[in-house]
């Protein structure tokens, strides 16, 4: 079986995006590991390079801002990632560079890999998701945050990215997958508060015009962590590849769990998905088989 594992990443420095530790928690399963560098403003190719892995290698792209609509340049940026991916490929290991895999899962999601390679029935694996926020201690535990994302897919050239790259499809159609008992570790919504501001600027820019960003995106230093509707605390261990970048945490942030900032309608439908496992009204991007 080979397994080659994409991603793609600009300005990974002027971000903060622990885009190495990323790489670094599924290369232990990875065969080669592709790496779409757009056109950075930093030291992010000095940064990937100092992985010192031969099993990585380089593309260098420029990000298309025309397609600046709902992100989609996101899309078309893993979309290079993954055309250049090995043909000996039997999957593809798809990770965002905010994303994060525990050791603990990589044995699981092997195994998976093993039992559905060759099933044409199966296009990839979904995965589980928790989503830390504010600091590395709490998680989001509402209707706001995505479940589940496919990020194992087979080596079929007609799988394209969706949308602004949170999934995939197939001639628009849905991916036919199968669950796996691993979760992504999301820290996308952890960075000093000086540096999520400044990619909170960015980013709605690949999804808006300038006249809404100037409406809605506040001009402030720092982001304000605090309009958050609803967290618990994560008791669990961290990846090992998460744990330097954690000690160095240099900034505080906390919340009282127990205060939900919730709508009625979303308090009802959180008691509904609570007892009965089911969110209703779930966007899903896959068809599970």
């Amino acid at each position: 079986m080979f397994v080659s594992g994409f991603t793609f990443i600009r300005n990974a420095v002027k971000f903060d995006y622990p885009v190495v530790e990323s790489i670094g928690s599924i290369l232990p399963v990875c065969d080669e590991f592709i790496v779409a560098l757009g056109n950075s403003e930093d030291e992010t190719e000095v940064l990937i390079k100092n992985i010192n892995s031969p099993k990585i290698r380089i593309i260098h792209t420029v990000w298309d801002e025309t397609l600046r609509g709902g992100g989609q340049v996101l899309a078309d940026e893993t979309n290079k990632a993954y055309a250049a991916i090995s043909t000996q490929a039997d999957w593809a290991f798809y990770i965002q560079a905010d994303e994060v895999v525990h050791e603990k899962y990589l044995p699981a999601i092997k195994k998976e890999m093993e039992l559905w390679k060759d099933d044409n029935k199966v296009d990839g694996l979904l995965f589980n998701y928790l989503h830390f926020y504010g600091s590395y201690d709490y998680v989001g535990d509402s209707r706001r945050w995505y479940r589940k994302e496919i990020r194992v897919i087979k080596n079929n050239r007609k799988i394209k990215s969706f949308r602004d790259a949170q999934g995939f499809r197939i001639d628009n159609s849905l991916l036919k997958v199968k669950p796996v008992e691993a979760y992504i570790y999301h820290y996308g919504w952890v960075k000093p508060p000086e540096y999520q501001q400044a990619k909170q600027k960015y980013f709605h820019k690949l999804w808006h015009d300038d006249d809404w960003v100037k409406r809605n995106v506040t001009d402030a230093a720092t982001f304000d962590y605090s309009k958050i509707d609803s967290l618990a605390i994560f008791k669990e261990t961290h990846p090992e590849v998460m744990l330097d970048r954690i000690n160095k945490k240099n900034w505080t942030f906390s919340f009282d769990p127990t205060k939900k900032r919730l709508t009625f309608k979303n308090k009802v439908l959180s008691l509904i998905e609570k007892v009965t496992g089911i969110r209703i009204g779930e966007y899903r991007d896959y068809r599970v088989v």
